[in-house]
Formats: structure tokens, sequence, C-alpha cells
């Protein structure tokens, strides 16, 4: 019997190595199966029901810190955010978290839509703080802290109390307490409705446009070669997340082809460094976006001695209060582009 089953394993094991070899095969020399702990990688979405969540948790006190050294720069201390994102909080009151529906979704004397009032799963939260926060460095934070920012949000917004901790055990309760948690509707029949049972008719047919259709499309986009380079290559500003990646537009004309390079070209001037670095996410030459414009920092610090070596300090180690609630966090460019971006702010921070 032993030798029977010992038998049925090892031709198991060697069907299963016949499939990778064929899938390996299939386009020789290019690709190989991924293994185990590369799919683990990216599999790391959490559903509504909670599966995929990792084990662990995180206290709101621990999420106010990681807030404000990592996520207020850019959401405000409170949630509010700025100029450049939606408010994260705001819009939701006590009489809702009872209810589980937003009143002022449908009130039309209230426009604003935060992300407490529109969202209708915790996992949602947690899921999308993991993989895509903060801004600058996606995926850095860790299970704790992704636990502790996701109860400092629910507690801004007064779902949770302050001395709240959030884990894998006790968010499906958190979950009851959601502001909007009865906010989703599958009426729309965007898919079967009634709980996925098929009774709905989905609105997706496309019947009436799917006859007498003409030729397949050719779908392009344009840029004048005036205005290729004009706020620097857009290959370089995307965040190293997804497919998209912005055209490479160092190149004089759309139908030259680049020339092969090592590396990007350096920036011709410190305005361009400011850019490079992320810079001009918050600021801007002559006007406020979430921080203080490049003139305003110029003209306050414009008689001071040591301008350029103090700002340049100030950059990198991060700075808070000298222009309102927002902080600057610290910053990982080359001391050489932080000098140069301080000599330019030192000198005027002309154009």
């Amino acid at each position: 019997m032993c030798s029977w089953r010992e038998s049925l394993l090892a031709v198991g094991a060697l069907l299963l190595s016949a499939a990778a070899l064929a899938q390996s095969a299939a386009l020789p020399g290019i690709g190989r199966p991924a293994t185990p702990r590369e799919i683990a990688a990216w599999d790391i979405d959490v559903r509504p029901d909670f599966k995929g969540l990792p084990p662990g948790s995180g206290s709101v006190a621990r999420g106010q810190e990681v807030w404000e050294a990592q996520c207020a720069s850019c959401h405000g201390v409170f949630g509010e955010s700025g100029e450049v994102f939606n408010p994260v909080v705001g819009g939701t009151t006590r009489a809702d978290v009872e209810r589980g529906r937003v009143a002022r979704l449908t009130d039309a004397g209230y426009p604003g839509r935060t992300t407490l009032m529109k969202a209708s799963q915790v996992s949602t939260l947690w899921d999308y703080i993991n993989r895509a926060m903060p801004w600058t460095a996606p995926k850095s934070l860790s299970v704790e802290e992704v636990y502790a920012v996701t109860a400092y949000v629910l507690n801004l917004g007064g779902v949770l109390p302050d001395d709240f901790v959030l884990s894998d055990r006790n968010i499906a309760d958190v979950q009851r307490r959601l502001p909007n948690r009865d906010g989703m509707t599958q009426r729309h029949a965007l898919w079967p409705g009634r709980e996925f049972g098929g009774s709905a008719r989905p609105d997706v047919q496309g019947s009436a446009c799917m006859r007498d259709c003409g030729g397949e499309p050719k779908l392009a986009s344009f840029l004048p070669d005036f205005a290729r380079d004009a706020h620097g290559n857009l290959a370089d500003q995307n965040r190293e997340v997804g497919a998209q990646r912005g055209a490479d537009t160092r190149r004089a004309a759309a139908n030259q082809p680049v020339a092969a390079a090592t590396s990007p070209p350096a920036p011709a001037n410190a305005a361009a460094l400011a850019q490079k670095h992320g810079c001009t996410a918050c600021h801007a030459i002559d006007s406020r976006i979430l921080g203080p414009s490049f003139r305003e920092i110029a003209a306050r610090h414009a008689g001071r001695d040591d301008a350029s070596t103090w700002l340049a300090g100030r950059i990198k180690a991060g700075s808070s209060g000298a222009w309102g609630t927002i902080p600057m966090p610290p910053q990982s460019a080359p001391d050489a582009d932080l000098r140069s971006i301080a000599d330019w702010l030192a000198r005027g921070a002309a154009p």
C-alpha cells in the first residue's frame, strides 16, 4: 500500500514538473514560471470579506505618529487636505455611524465628497493605504503601520475612540460602524444583481451598438513639438506603480527616435531639479499649492547670509510649523541637488 502511494505521488510530481516545463518552453528563452514567493508579493489584495488581510494590529496613537510623519504633508493633520487632494475626513456624523448611510451624500447643499463619506468597505481603505501610500514610497508601510493609519483615519471621522487598537480580529466589528457601510447598491445592474444570482439584467449588453460597426478605430494622441519638454520629461514623472508610463519627451519631434542612454539627462537648472525630486507637487514658482511658493520662500530668507546652507538643511531634514499646519517631510535627494535647489531659492527663485 505504501509503495502504491509513493508511486502515485511520484507520478503527480512528474506531471507538475512537466506542466511547468511546458509553460516555460512555450516561448523558448523568454521568461519562466513565477515562483510562489513572487506570486505572494503581488497577491496582496484584501477582499470585503477580509480574505487576504494579514494578521496584525495598530493603535490610533501609533497611527497619529505615522500620519503626521508621512501622510499629513498631502492630506493635512486632520485629514482636511489642501488644494491638490480631496479631503479624507469630514461630512459624516454620529447619526451616520449608527445608521450606516451618510445623509450628506444626498444633500444638494453639501457638494463635497470625502473618503469617509463614500467608503462602504473598511477593507478598501486598508487595502489602498497598504498598496499605494505614501505617495512617494508606495508599499513601504509595515502591516502594523497600515492598521494604525487606518485606525487613525477612522478615529478622525468619529468612528473609533482614541484608545482603540485595530486588528485582524476586530476589523469586522469596525466594518459595522462605517458611516456609509450600507451605501453600496447593485440596482444599477452593472453586473447580475440580487447578490450575483443573475436575476437583474445587466446594462452592458451593448446590442444596439454592436451591429453594422465600422472599421477598427485607431487611437492616438498628439503632443506638439514646441510643448514636448515644457514641463520636463514625462517619462520621469510617473510613480513606479502600474503599467502606465509617460512619453519620453526629451526628443525634439514625435517621429524621431530617442537616442540610447544609460541614464536620464541631467536637469538644466535648479527649477528642473525641484520638479525631478517632487518639490512641485507642493510648491509652485509664484502661487501656493500645499506649501508656499518658491518665491515666497526666497523672499522670507532674502536677508540671510547663510540662506543657501540653512535652506538646504531644512529641505533635507524636513520642517513643520513654518508656513502652516501641513509639515514638509524629509527629502532623500542627493546633497548636491538639494544644495542647487537651496542656492536657487537664496538667489530669488528666478524661473
